[in-house]
């Protein structure tokens, strides 16, 4: 990962990075390229570095667990007639170490040197602990 910014999102009503990816595949979470894509209202002031490598950071449950590549911002008129900014994503979802966060509104930016690392490959599949313990290891400093 470079030293690209990035985001952070809280993936709400999502259960496991799992459930994001499937809602992700739903045409309603879609842009009309077929590429997942995030719309707020904000547009990112930073734009420029967010698209030099960045990625959107999801938080599932309290905890940061996958990531997925910002490809570009879209500008989408809402039907109120609002500019909005699409976050067009690549469609893999990166699972990455566990860091717990604490609920906020809207999107944040994340430097890179604060980003969760990624999961190796063969770990990506392994089944989460359980939330409780979780989050005992992470008030422990250990996650």
């Amino acid at each position: 990962m470079s030293g690209a910014l990035h985001l952070i999102k809280l993936s709400v009503g999502t259960e496991t990075p799992d459930t994001l990816q499937d809602w992700q595949q739903n045409p309603r979470a879609q842009g009309p390229d077929g590429l997942p894509r995030h719309v707020t209202r904000m547009w990112p002031k930073r734009e420029a570095e967010l698209l030099d490598g960045g990625s959107i950071y999801w938080v599932i449950k309290g905890f940061i667990q996958a990531r997925q590549t910002i490809l570009r911002l879209d500008e989408v008129i809402g039907q109120d007639g609002i500019r909005r900014c699409a976050i067009v994503l690549t469609p893999e979802l990166i699972r990455t170490t566990s860091a717990q966060k604490r609920p906020f509104q809207g999107w944040r930016y994340l430097k890179a040197e604060d980003a969760p690392l990624d999961l190796p490959k063969g770990r990506a599949t392994e089944e989460p602990l359980p939330e409780e313990l979780e989050r005992s290891l992470a008030d422990l400093g250990l996650l």
